[in-house]
């Protein structure tokens, strides 16, 4: 069955690359809207192994593979994504209000390197359609636990969305480090991470993972560094590490944008190791960047991480990629 799902989306995958990378994905979106085929086929996709198992602050994982933040921004087709056998879903990342994000074109394969480039801004539709979709979810979702992704520009938009979804998920993960959207990296100095995170804790009743941004020199990684160590001062549970890497592309329109995939996997390999360094037994962190095949986890999660993300990988490999990454990492660890 395994050579069979993969065989089946290497037929499927030109077509959808024939598309725009956002035309494709509304393709695969009216796909995922069919709920009930998705739980229906939830066997062929699951792995069940207690050597899988894994606890992410206080969430019991059947495995320790998550759908990273960014693929259904509206928390649409959640219950569907859990079919596919993660360990977790993210949905989000969820904006206080209704928002376009940048404008096309802002997004671009790079097919031979595994990669993408995006420059989408956050678009999103809001945080009560979110509310009202998370709501539905809940009955739906399964054993998966539920995370949402909220960010904003602004202290009070990020504590209106933190304390409007909370009640609906299992988890929280506050995005401070998208290379897209102006003014959120004023999250990135500590003070303000500092302030933003003091006003989260008031009342909050659920684990909280906060999104970071990556490095590339010696100046970053000090800088991110220091975001973790405030991350362990105010309690914050996980941090992921971390966003898309910031560079530069003509053709989007915006010209720059973030890169996903495998081009950043090496990258996240060295961040997880200093963040683990940094933070020990304090932080647990969601490995996210270019990870696609079981071997891929499995550094990730020998490096320190608890858990992987997914996100890139899903469109290269394929509905199957959570299975495919849970078998080659069963293999791997024998």
């Amino acid at each position: 069955m395994l050579n069979l799902d993969a065989a089946a989306y290497s037929l499927i995958r030109p077509l959808l690359f024939a598309l725009t990378p956002e035309v494709a994905q509304r393709v695969a979106e009216l796909a995922l809207s069919r709920t009930g085929i998705w739980r229906a086929l939830a066997p062929v996709f699951r792995v069940d192994s207690p050597r899988l198992a894994t606890d992410l602050c206080g969430l019991k994982l059947r495995n320790p593979v998550g759908l990273a933040a960014g693929y259904d921004k509206d928390c649409e087709f959640l219950p569907s994504m859990a079919a596919l056998g993660f360990g977790y879903v993210t949905g989000g990342t969820v904006m206080a209000r209704p928002q376009p994000g940048n404008p096309k074109p802002r997004v671009f394969r790079y097919a031979r390197d595994q990669s993408l480039i995006n420059a989408l801004g956050f678009p999103s539709l809001g945080l009560e359609r979110a509310a009202s979709t998370l709501q539905r979810a809940r009955g739906d979702i399964g054993r998966a636990p539920m995370i949402v992704s909220v960010s904003g520009v602004t202290v009070e938009d990020i504590v209106l969305c933190h304390r409007r979804l909370e009640p609906l998920v299992d988890a929280v993960e506050v995005n401070i480090s998208s290379p897209n959207t102006s003014g959120l990296r004023v999250f990135q100095e500590r003070d303000a991470l500092a302030d933003l995170l003091g006003r989260l804790n008031e009342g909050r009743k659920r684990p909280l993972f906060v999104k970071l941004p990556p490095y590339s020199d010696s100046a970053a990684r000090d800088a991110a560094l220091s975001l973790v160590r405030v991350c362990v001062e105010r309690g914050v549970d996980a941090v992921t590490a971390a966003n898309s890497k910031p560079a530069k592309d003509g053709r989007l329109a915006v010209g720059a944008g973030g890169i996903s995939g495998r081009l950043i996997f090496d990258d996240l390999l060295t961040m997880v190791t200093d963040v683990k360094a940094e933070a020990g037994d304090r932080l647990a962190i969601n490995a996210c960047g270019g990870v696609f095949t079981g071997e891929d986890a499995r550094k990730a999660l020998q490096a320190g991480a608890t858990t992987v993300q997914v996100l890139t990988g899903l469109i290269y490999r394929g509905p199957g990629v959570a299975r495919f990454i849970n078998r080659e990492l069963l293999r791997a660890m024998d």
